[in-house]
């Protein structure tokens, strides 16, 4: 990996880098709604992404609900594979299909964004590896719901690994929403 691309890593960026932000500079986020190219393709995606941010924060607040003593672990746990099971697969699902299909067709409609595509399957490998880790700690949780001990111990635990992971989630859906939305607003979504 070279030093642009460490500098880029998903867990050490704050944000992309001047370049890969020449189109939503042209297009910005708030005028993204009102655009006619924004129904259908990107509305469905977006709602993809939203769909991701709401379950990490329903884990989110259910796991402090619990540390707070207002939810039994055993009722946490019951949550927690169901939240957790759709993230994981709806992330795994909606992953494969942007690098199988939409970044491949996406990245030879504007050169300058090449680079981009590139970080955002980075981002993607870089993401496997922290949903392995999340299933990790929704494991442990999961398994201890119903032991006598420790419950509280394995929900903050899970808790403070969620915080970190849904952060890092985050970063990427919002980097990549300024890297896919505006090529698509420019070029529309014929053929994808």
């Amino acid at each position: 990996m070279s030093d642009d691309q460490e500098d880029l890593a998903l867990d050490l960026r704050a944000g992309l880098p001047d370049p890969l932000r020449a189109l939503v500079k042209e297009f910005p986020r708030d005028g993204w709604e009102q655009h006619p190219e924004f129904q259908g393709l990107i509305s469905f995606w977006l709602d993809r992404h939203l769909m991701f941010r709401r379950l990490c924060e329903a884990m989110i607040q259910d796991a402090q609900t619990t540390l707070d003593g207002g939810m039994e672990p055993r009722q946490m746990a019951g949550r927690l594979s169901r939240y957790g099971s759709a993230l994981v697969n709806d992330l795994h699902g909606h992953h494969q299909i942007e690098d199988g299909h939409y970044f491949p067709r996406l990245t030879t409609l504007d050169a300058r964004m090449a680079h981009g595509f590139d970080l955002l399957e980075r981002d993607h490998a870089q993401m496997d590896g922290l949903i392995a880790g999340f299933v990790d700690a929704a494991n442990t949780v999961l398994a201890g719901a119903d032991a006598a001990g420790g419950a509280t111990d394995r929900v903050g635990a899970f808790h403070a690994h969620l915080g970190d992971f849904s952060g890092l989630l985050e970063r990427h859906l919002f980097d990549e929403e300024e890297i896919v939305v505006p090529v698509i607003l420019k070029y529309g979504a014929n053929g994808l």
